[in-house]
């Protein structure tokens, strides 16, 4: 029998248009008008809403104004379930002074005492969600926070902190409440990084990646 057709990345209902709950990121960035450069996302990560996941970057990324150069960079193999938010550095305001409050970025005679470029905000920088990360139902991600590849993220967590790979935090502010593997067998999959594979390379190892160990993995890297 011939081998089943892979899932083609560029697509942006992998389940059809019939399904439209869910939808991989990559092709979606590719709709978006004005384009959006400082948003990045890999082969086959996707989000999933129970109302329109096509409004992802409008709606689950925020405060994306662009005054920061803060950055989203995505990774491979990524899934989002309903309501994962990121929290963008423009999010923030000033704290070196008595008030938070953004008078410059009301025009008139705010803004003329201190032009909004000159405004102290808080720039925590960019977000970056490495490989095969998993976040949870309503998870929420704050700026310049680095989630690494294989980490899941619980459902309503607040992530203010980095995640280590192959970490699972949970929790407002997240904490590491269980590693899933070992050190040793993270070092091993960060080395394998089977995300890095051809698509079909991945497909014939499936069931080893979804049921079986980090030694079954290293062998099928032979």
């Amino acid at each position: 029998m011939p081998h089943p057709a892979l899932a083609n990345p560029n697509t942006l209902f992998p389940f059809g248009s019939g399904a439209r709950h869910t939808v991989f990121l990559k092709p979606l960035l590719d709709e978006i008008d004005p384009p959006r450069p400082n948003l990045s996302a890999g082969d086959f990560s996707y989000y999933s809403d129970f109302d329109d996941p096509t409004q992802f970057f409008i709606r689950n990324v925020r405060y994306d104004f662009g005054f920061s150069g803060a950055r989203l960079d995505i990774g491979r193999y990524c899934a989002f379930a309903h309501d994962t938010t990121f929290i963008m550095s423009d999010a923030n305001h000033a704290i070196a002074g008595p008030s938070t409050y953004p008078f410059p970025v009301f025009g008139g005679a705010w803004s003329s005492e201190i032009e909004p470029r000159d405004y102290p905000a808080v720039n925590k920088g960019s977000i970056q969600v490495g490989h095969d990360v998993w976040c949870g139902y309503k998870s929420v991600i704050m700026p310049g926070v680095k989630i690494g590849s294989g980490a899941i993220v619980a459902a309503c967590a607040v992530v203010s902190r980095d995640v280590p790979p192959y970490a699972m935090v949970a929790g407002n502010p997240a904490r590491v409440v269980k590693m899933r593997f070992e050190p040793h067998d993270v070092a091993r999959l960060l080395q394998i990084a089977w995300w890095d594979w051809p698509a079909d390379r991945v497909a014939r190892a499936v069931p080893v990646l979804v049921k079986g160990s980090v030694d079954e993995l290293a062998e099928v890297t032979r």
